[in-house]
């Protein structure tokens, strides 16, 4: 997510008592909105200076109120409870249940995303201990509603709470991993979020002449808008819907790439809509900024990568011979980068800024003008494209240290590279949502199948 307005610090959390840690938006205790319990006391920060940007748009961090949007949907029957989150899972003794197969041409995993709801599509199957599938003698009626995966006697609620525990049930899109052939992403809700508010689509097919293409879309809802997690869904979806189109058609990949940024982006404009009827009833949100989100993306063919992007979102390359330099594709739409660009700070001392993170480029309706970014490169060795949220890069920001991070036999392991690099953001303290896509160079025969 792009950085997030930053509450008071409160020294105790209202609820339970529980002394919160620097940076904390829940308590890790109870659960409790530590932000709302801070806003009635908070003084109002003073407008930062934000350097001009010639189209005026800028979506400071500061500016905005943390929007109501953690208002959580119920989840599917006989979804609650289930530990989606590996960790969870581990946690409860509970078996992981088998991951998701998708087949069909062009292959493709579109995850985080479904073309109707824009809700998950790697949905665990199978039935699975402790989802309390029984009716509860003490409800009405003999009542069917699952119970508590914490503490098993508390029932859950409609927004996905226990009633009894208050514990927050696991939800598919906490923890979510896809693999094809040769391409792999995962994706983690972290340790300090309420809700993993990242979306990612990855997909394989054949150029007209038959030869292999990979597809990665990674977006990151921005948390001072509404609706941040439909957002990235949207423009995840659509993106990875309209490469998927022009491609096998023999588009060239930086125009497929420009015109998959456009839809994306008219994807989540027209989540705006829908926001701004909800907000005439009186259940409507408090707080209607726009939805809105960044994306970055990468295609990869026999000879030749592209990626596009619009806001803080990024993608590296790391060679197999680590020998060679690894490098940074994407420039961030940020204050930081603005700083940098315009020689007033050095790299360093604009990144450590507070500031930093203020994006001045985002899909949504609220942007000034879209301007997407793309680039084609032709790497003279093989390699991996990884392609990240800043809830990754935070913790490898350089090129160099993501190339430490990323395992050496990533080219042929991608799905195992993905799952390392998660860790080593929740390692790092996972503080954001983090979401990875690691794409192979050169794409090789035979791996438009799906896993």
């Amino acid at each position: 997510m792009s950085q997030m307005p930053q509450p008071a610090q409160l020294s105790a959390c209202p609820t339970c008592d529980e002394p919160p840690q620097a940076g904390d938006r829940y308590c890790d205790q109870c659960g409790a909105d530590l932000a709302a319990a801070a806003a009635p006391a908070a003084q109002a920060p003073g407008d930062l200076p934000v350097p001009p940007r010639p189209n005026g748009a800028v979506r400071s961090p500061y500016s905005e109120p943390e929007p109501d949007d953690y208002e959580l949907a119920a989840p599917a029957p006989d979804g609650y409870g289930q530990p989606a989150d590996p960790r969870v899972a581990g946690a409860l003794g509970v078996p992981e249940a088998a991951p998701p197969t998708e087949t069909g041409t062009p292959a493709e995993i579109d995850t985080g995303v479904n073309a109707s709801t824009h809700t998950s599509a790697a949905t665990s199957t199978g039935s699975m201990a402790g989802t309390g599938t029984g009716a509860d003698p003490r409800l009405p009626g003999g009542e069917h509603r699952p119970r508590c995966a914490a503490c098993q006697e508390g029932t859950i609620d409609q927004d996905g709470y226990c009633e009894r525990c208050g514990h927050a049930q696991a939800r598919t899109r906490d923890h979510m991993e896809s693999e094809l052939e040769g391409i792999a992403a995962a994706s983690d809700r972290g340790l300090r979020h309420h809700r993993n508010e990242d979306a990612f689509a990855v997909s394989a097919a054949a150029l007209p002449d038959g030869s292999p293409v990979m597809v990665a879309v990674v977006c990151d809802g921005v948390s001072s808008a509404t609706r941040p997690d439909d957002a990235s869904a949207a423009a995840a979806h659509a993106a990875g819907e309209a490469l998927r189109a022009s491609l096998p058609r023999g588009a060239h990949p930086q125009q497929a790439m420009n015109e998959a940024i456009v839809a994306a982006a008219e994807a989540v404009n027209s989540l705006a809509a829908e926001t701004g009827a909800a907000a005439a009833h009186p259940e409507g949100r408090r707080h209607q900024n726009a939805p809105a989100c960044t994306i970055v993306s990468a295609v990869v063919t026999s000879d030749i990568l592209t990626i596009g992007w619009v806001g803080d979102s990024r993608a590296y390359w790391v060679p197999d011979d680590r020998t060679a330099p690894p490098a940074r594709l994407t420039e961030d739409d940020s204050w930081a980068a603005q700083m940098v660009a315009a020689g007033l700070m050095s790299e360093a001392e604009a990144y450590a800024d507070e500031r930093a993170h203020a994006i001045t480029g985002w899909l949504g309706a609220d942007a000034y003008e879209l301007e997407p970014h793309t680039a084609s490169y032709k790497p003279d060795r093989p390699g991996v494209v990884v392609v990240c949220t800043d809830g990754l890069w935070n913790y490898a920001e350089s090129a160099e240290q993501m190339a430490r991070a990323v395992p050496p036999d990533a080219r042929s392991r991608p799905l195992n590279s993905a799952q390392i690099l998660v860790g080593h953001a929740l390692d790092g303290g996972g503080h954001d949502n983090v979401t990875v896509a690691v794409v192979p160079f050169p794409a090789a025969p035979g791996r438009a199948g799906s896993a």
